[in-house]
């Protein structure tokens, strides 16, 4: 088995766990390339007598990766997803952060998990990316996300207007902060926080959520995620600021914007023994009585 690992930095306290994932690496035999930039935190930091090659551009990931490792939190998962694109190689999130929705293998049972997934005992969950189309250049070949799209205002405190259209007929005309296109997997992220609904892993849908909306009466709308979704920008501001996931870039109100679902989905490894139902219970902590 060959394997790909992905990070973008550790802190300190997780330098131990670090060192004995890849010593697990070479006791079970398994070969593995490092994400370059990263590799230098870890012969720098960790110590570590890394003989593996590195990996620096999405092409490097060749067919031979049979899966690709995140180490960090839901985060580094993004941004691998974005080094993968339409490779589709499996990502096996290990949870160096905090809440971990998509890293959802704790760092307690990285053997475990390392042995499961030799073993063959694990689930591939296949999940919908949203993307973006331009009539200019903004994202390059990385116009896609998991979780979501955004566009909000920048520069100044006045709101943004979004007009926005379905499968050409005008829904609304969001005057607000900004506006959230997410997707099944990210409405546990950004538009929930919006007050966004939650949508169960495998619906076929997207979430259209404001943020800030002027009018209290504009709520969040789910739609099925087979329609195209156009928006336009207009504001005070010259300039507004895009994101998908974690990538963000500027433009201004002479750009079409259009999101569809994206021709092929994103692979999460998940142990057999882990589901969307336990984690979203224990992760909001839902049946929890604070107060005691």
């Amino acid at each position: 088995m060959k394997v790909a690992v992905y990070g973008r930095s550790l802190k300190p306290g997780a330098f131990k766990d670090a060192t004995h994932f890849f010593n697990l690496l070479e006791a079970k035999g398994i070969t593995y390339v490092i994400y370059g930039p990263f590799q230098k935190q870890l012969l720098k930091d960790l110590k570590l007598d890394l003989k593996a090659n590195t990996f620096e551009k999405k092409k490097d990931l060749t067919d031979s990766i049979d899966y690709v490792f995140s180490l960090g939190g839901d985060g580094t998962i993004l941004d691998a997803i974005s080094w993968i694109g339409e490779k589709e190689t499996p990502i096996v999130g290990i949870n160096f952060g905090r809440l971990g929705f998509l890293a959802s293998i704790s760092i307690e049972n990285i053997e475990a998990s390392l042995d499961a997934i030799i073993a063959n005992k694990h689930v591939i969950d296949s999940l919908n990316l949203i993307s973006l189309t331009t009539d200019k250049k903004l994202f390059g070949k990385s116009s896609f996300a998991l979780n979501e799209f955004t566009v909000q205002r920048t520069e100044t405190s006045s709101m943004i207007t979004v007009h926005t259209y379905i499968n050409g007929l005008h829904l609304n005309s969001y005057w607000a902060d900004g506006l959230i296109i997410a997707t099944a997997t990210g409405s546990t992220g950004y538009s929930l926080s919006c007050g966004g609904p939650v949508i169960y892993p495998g619906a076929n849908n997207f979430v259209i959520t404001p943020v800030a909306p002027h009018n209290l009466n504009v709520r969040p709308m789910v739609v099925p995620d087979n329609v195209e979704i156009k928006l336009k920008v207009e504001g005070r501001s010259k300039r507004f600021l895009t994101t998908l996931d974690s990538r963000n870039k500027t433009i201004d109100s002479s750009f079409e914007l259009s999101l569809k679902k994206a021709d092929f989905q994103a692979k999460l490894v998940r142990l057999s023994s882990s589901n969307f139902v336990n984690a979203i219970r224990e992760k909001l902590l839902w049946g929890e009585d604070l107060r005691n």
